[in-house]
């Protein structure tokens, strides 16, 4: 399922893009809508082929979502795509009461998610969209961690009735999953299953450092069970109940603020069901700044090492709390 790390490099942008060719070429009635932001999410593909089925609303991303809630309206499947700190914040009225509300079959893409966008500047780095966007009732919340997964994620939202939000990245980034990967709306998968001192619960680009970090966290005698949890809502919440009474201590890895994403939502589920050690490898909750993605991710503790760091003190708490 893993694929050679670092042996392709795609843009999960790019991905997403491609998908949406696909299924319109392959019948779906589908309408794209961006808001001047057709290249830079991969739409630009869908204008040049099917110049009809897409339109742009131009800088504007309130306007952009009462088109997609209109269109849906009239049984359109509709992708509506730009800037997740956008459309979760600058949007956020019209994607709440105007889609969630009503459950209209519009599929958010929401890209430049988390430190991809570090370069535009403080203002365009969204740490805080999945945690807004889970709050909302009717809304599924997916978080794809490479191109393979995008692309799979994209055809499964199509298929899903009713609002769906797909957090992306902008550079290129490594292919993690080769052809045998699937995907399915809240059900997680698990990619390492031979570990039950801990698990590691981790969605989007930062799966890479996980996938990196297991094999130094065998070296000091820690066997672990990797989880990728893609879905943060519907939460996949038999996987993590199960892996919770495997292992007795969890990680949590994701690249957003440690308040609100997916360390958040495993607490709270496991807070009221199977209370165990929790340990959470996120973006502090402060205002980070801006500068390269990379760079952003060692400034703000979002490394392998910090993977190692966590799962070390989870371990001594679960020692501790025996």
């Amino acid at each position: 399922m893993i694929a050679p790390i670092l042996d392709e490099m795609i843009s999960t942008r790019k991905a997403f893009g491609d998908a949406l060719l696909n299924l319109v070429q392959e019948g779906y009635d589908i309408i794209g809508i961006s808001a001047d932001t057709s290249k830079s999410m991969g739409m630009d593909l869908l204008a040049k082929e099917f110049p009809e089925r897409w339109v742009d609303t131009g800088v504007a991303e309130q306007n952009m979502l009462l088109v997609a809630a209109g269109l849906a309206s009239t049984g359109k499947i509709v992708f509506a795509a730009s800037y997740s700190v956008f459309t979760s914040m600058r949007a956020l009225e019209q994607l709440r009461t105007f889609i969630a509300y009503p459950k209209l079959n519009v599929k958010v893409v929401a890209g430049l998610g988390g430190f991809s966008a570090g370069i535009e500047g403080v203002t365009h780095v969204a740490m805080e969209d999945l945690g807004i966007v889970r709050s909302i009732p009717n809304i599924s919340l997916i978080v794809p961690s490479d191109a393979i997964a995008t692309q799979l994620a994209t055809r499964a939202a199509a298929k899903w009735n009713g609002p769906v939000y797909m957090r992306i990245g902008r550079d290129a980034s490594p292919v993690l999953f080769n052809d045998k990967y699937t995907f399915e709306i809240g059900k997680a998968n698990i990619l390492k299953t031979d570990g039950n001192d801990l698990a590691i619960l981790v969605n989007g680009l930062l799966l890479y450092e996980a996938i990196k970090a297991m094999p130094l966290l065998e070296n000091e005698g820690i066997e672990a069970t990797l989880i990728e949890v893609h879905t943060l809502k519907p939460l996949d919440d038999a996987t993590i109940l199960n892996s919770a009474k495997d292992c007795g201590a969890i990680v949590t890895v994701e690249e957003h603020n440690i308040i609100g994403g997916l360390g958040s939502a495993v607490a709270e589920f496991l807070g009221r069901n199977y209370p165990i050690p929790i340990e959470m490898v996120a973006s502090p909750d402060i205002f980070t700044e801006s500068d390269t993605p990379e760079n952003l991710k060692l400034n703000y503790g979002l490394t392998t090492e910090s993977i190692l760091q966590a799962a070390r003190r989870a371990m001594r708490r679960k020692k501790t709390e025996k």
